[in-house]
């Protein structure tokens, strides 16, 4: 009994063996193309239609050489390697895509010594409904990759700060030093002063510009999902989770920069996690064990007042002192009021074309209004002034009256402001006072007149040019311009 089972067990390994033998045969007489690779992926045997696929007349030429110099986008190493097969497969060539099998080969004890591919469909006629998808598929994918890179990319530059005054001259010298380098860069400065628009040309000025620059608005995400925000989590890590997980920010952003706008804003316990990241540069999504290592540089920015914060309490020290690195106070629109005419023609280029509409100019009172605002919105409010200035100007030109209701005189009182005023004025003016003051003139009102004499004179003398005007009295262009406004003289 115990002969005739041995017997039967080696006829059973016999057509095995036959079997084997009989579907590699048969695969090769029926497939267009077959190769045969060793434990270290370099081509053992390939029949001549497959090599002549891939530009060789003679299979010998290519055996002992690594798969991936035959075949490109070959994956036979990977099963080599893994001792898995890939059954099924879609092979990209530089004809027509084939769909091809994968199977590792194997000896008496289970190690994996070479692996063996079949192409099993050379055109693709029969799976073109399945082949359609799946290219449409793709090529959805590329669009979407595409697309994911084009949001993550840097979208100003330093062309883009449009300024030429000593403030946005030191703004930019300091930025692009910051770009060469790679610490952390902290951006301070009011809100609407282009914090973010400078975050953008630092990233596309550095080393990390082909990486991507992803942006996370601390004040506008609700303190319970930050974390998540920022981190990622995986699949079921709390309900309600993502069935495929989440990627987070500091994942996303890897290998290029993280801005970090309003960081003032961030609350308590997530400074402290990432604090840690920036030190041990690495995390763990939610849920997970899964350890992320990270090359990241943050940039971060906030309108706040953050040594103030930190003696609060409210924001901690140590991760102060961590991005307080190269520190870059961007100035607001008051400071650089000689930047003003070059960043209104810039916005103006800019509400041309988007809108469609055609070119608008300022008028010189006009340009005197801007000049003479003190702009606490700073650039934001400037673009807002122009665009609502533009959509509500019934010719080319844009004059002091038409931003006179947006931001009155310069003075920060608004037309209807100041029409309320002068009627309140001459209600509350006494009736007796007025025979006794008739032809008296005010000492005010006679320094006023004074001015309004003098610097008329001297704009006449200087042609109407008010800086030329202004350098000859001695006097700040900017403040010429705010007396201009103020005494009603015409330039």
């Amino acid at each position: 009994m115990e002969i005739e089972t041995t017997a039967l067990l080696a006829d059973f390994d016999h057509v095995r063996k036959l079997a084997m033998q009989s579907l590699f045969q048969s695969l090769d007489k029926f497939s267009e193309g077959t190769v045969i690779v060793d434990r270290n992926a370099r081509v053992v045997w390939i029949n001549k239609d497959y090599a002549a696929r891939f530009g060789f007349d003679d299979p010998a030429a290519v055996i002992g050489l690594d798969c991936e110099s035959v075949i490109p986008n070959s994956m036979m190493r990977e099963v080599v390697k893994g001792g898995e097969p890939i059954l099924l497969d879609i092979l990209e060539t530089d004809r027509d895509p084939i769909v091809v099998t994968r199977l590792p080969i194997k000896d008496d004890n289970g190690e994996t010594i070479g692996a063996v591919g079949f192409v099993l469909f050379n055109e693709l006629k029969g799976l073109s409904p399945l082949f359609s998808q799946y290219a449409r598929l793709r090529a959805e994918l590329i669009s979407t990759r595409q697309s994911l890179a084009q949001v993550r990319r840097a979208k100003y530059s330093f062309s883009s700060l449009i300024g030429t005054s000593a403030a946005s001259l030191e703004v930019k010298r300091q930025a692009r030093r910051a770009a060469r380098l790679a610490s952390p860069v902290l951006l301070l400065g009011e809100t609407g002063t282009g914090k973010e628009l400078l975050a953008h040309a630092i990233h596309g000025a550095s080393g990390r510009a082909d990486g991507p620059l992803v942006t996370v608005n601390v004040a506008a995400i609700p303190d319970t999902l930050l974390e998540l925000e920022f981190f990622g989590a995986e699949a079921g890590a709390y309900t309600g989770a993502d069935r495929k997980g989440r990627i987070g920010k500091f994942e996303l952003a890897q290998g290029g920069t993280l801005f970090l706008d309003e960081i003032g804003d961030m609350p308590l316990a997530l400074q402290g996690k990432l604090l840690r990241v920036l030190q041990e540069q690495e995390f763990e999504p939610l849920g997970s064990n899964r350890i992320v290592h990270t090359d990241v540089r943050i940039i971060a920015a906030t309108s706040a007042d953050l040594p103030a914060l930190v003696a609060q309490g409210r924001f901690r020290a140590d991760l102060y002192y961590r991005i307080n690195v190269l520190t870059i106070r961007v100035p607001p629109l008051r400071e650089r009021l000689a930047d003003i005419e070059a960043m209104a023609y810039a916005i103006l280029d800019k509400l041309s074309v988007e809108s469609g509409a055609v070119h608008l100019e300022l008028d010189r009172d006009a340009l005197a209004v801007l000049c003479a605002y003190s702009w606490p919105g700073n650039v934001r409010e400037l673009r807002n002034t122009l665009e609502r200035a533009v959509l509500l100007s019934e010719n080319e030109r844009i004059d002091a009256r038409s931003l006179a209701r947006f931001i009155g005189d310069g003075r920060g009182h608004r037309a209807e402001d100041e029409a309320r005023d002068m009627a309140h004025d001459r209600r509350d003016t006494p009736l007796a006072a007025s025979p006794d003051r008739a032809g008296v003139q005010q000492y005010e009102e006679a320094m006023h007149d004074f001015e309004r004499r003098f610097l008329t004179d001297a704009l006449r003398a200087a042609g109407g040019h008010v800086t030329k005007a202004a350098a000859q009295i001695g006097m700040a262009r900017a403040t010429l311009y705010r007396r201009i406004v103020a005494l009603g003289i015409e330039v």
